[in-house]
C-alpha cells in the first residue's frame, strides 16, 4: 500500500519548460497550478501523506519530480536526467529521501529517467528511449539489485507515456507495446489509438487516475473492475508531461 507522495508545484518558470507539444505556446500558469492543486487534493483524499517542495522558479521543468528517482524496496536510486538543465532537480529530492531510503546514484555518462520505469511486483520494466540509456538500466539493475527489462524505442521520450501499470496483472497502453516480450503473461488493457495520452494512468491503492476527456479508455478502466478519477492536466500535457510525472509515490 503507498503511503506518502513527493510533490513539487510549476515555478515561475514553467512556460519555459522542453517541450515540442503543438499547443506549447498556450500554455497558462495560472491554470497549470489549479490543476496541479486538484491533483495533490486528490492524492490526499486518496490517503497519501503529500510531502510538498518548495517550486523551484530556476527549473522550469522541476515540477515532474518523478523523473529524479526510481524506487525499490528500501532503495532509492538518484538518477541522471539526459536534459543537462534537469540535472539541478536532483538536490532536494535527495534530501527528503535520505529519511527513508539507502540512496544510490547513476553515475555519468548513463542517463536515467523515472519516466521511462514500470514498477511490477517482481522486476521492473524500463524504456531505453531519448532520455534513458542502456548504461543508465544497466547501473538501476547494479544498484537496485532487481531485474529489469528493457523496451527500446529511440523515437520516444519516455515509455510510461505510452503503458502503464494499473493493478492486478494488468497495464494499460497502446496496442504497439502490447505484444512486447516484457508484457507476455500481463493482461494488457489496449486503449483506442485516439486516446494515447490516456495511457499515462496512476493507481493508487486501487483507484485509477487517469486524464478527463478520454471516454473510451475510462469505460475501458472501469469494465475492468477499476475505480476512476479523471483529472484536468492539459498545462502538463502542454510540457509533454502527465499525472506519473508529478509525484514520487512510496
Amino acid at each position: 500500500m503507498a503511503k506518502r507522495a513527493i510533490v513539487r508545484p510549476p515555478g515561475r518558470s514553467y512556460c519555459n519548460c522542453i517541450s515540442s507539444h503543438p499547443e506549447h505556446g498556450l500554455l497558462d500558469l495560472d491554470h497549470a497550478l489549479k490543476q496541479h492543486r486538484d491533483y495533490v487534493r486528490t492524492l490526499s483524499e486518496l490517503g497519501l501523506e503529500v510531502m510538498e517542495l518548495t517550486p523551484r522558479d530556476d527549473l522550469p521543468d522541476a515540477c515532474f519530480v518523478e523523473d529524479t528517482v526510481v524506487i525499490h524496496r528500501n532503495k532509492a536510486l538518484m538518477t541522471r536526467p539526459n536534459p543537462v538543465s534537469r540535472r539541478d532537480e536532483i538536490e532536494s529530492v535527495e534530501e527528503v529521501l535520505r529519511d527513508y531510503f539507502e540512496i544510490h546514484r547513476v553515475e555519468e555518462p548513463a542517463t536515467l529517467e523515472g519516466g521511462d520505469v514500470i514498477h511490477l511486483k517482481t522486476r521492473l520494466v524500463s524504456g531505453v528511449t531519448q532520455r534513458t540509456s542502456i548504461g543508465g538500466v544497466q547501473q538501476m539493475r547494479d544498484e537496485l539489485a532487481v531485474e529489469v527489462d528493457i523496451v527500446e524505442d529511440a523515437n520516444i521520450v519516455h515509455l510510461k507515456s505510452y503503458v502503464t501499470h494499473l493493478e492486478n496483472n494488468k497495464m494499460v497502453g497502446i496496442g504497439r507495446y502490447s505484444k512486447h516480450p516484457s508484457f507476455e503473461e500481463i493482461d494488457f488493457l489496449i486503449i483506442p489509438d485516439n486516446e494515447v495520452y490516456a495511457s499515462n494512468t496512476l493507481t493508487i491503492n486501487g483507484t485509477v487516475l487517469m486524464p478527463h476527456g478520454y471516454s473510451e479508455t475510462a469505460e475501458l478502466l472501469k469494465q475492468s473492475d477499476f475505480d476512476v478519477i479523471q483529472l484536468h492536466t492539459s498545462e502538463f500535457a502542454r510540457c509533454e508531461g502527465a499525472l506519473t510525472c508529478l509525484s514520487i509515490i512510496f
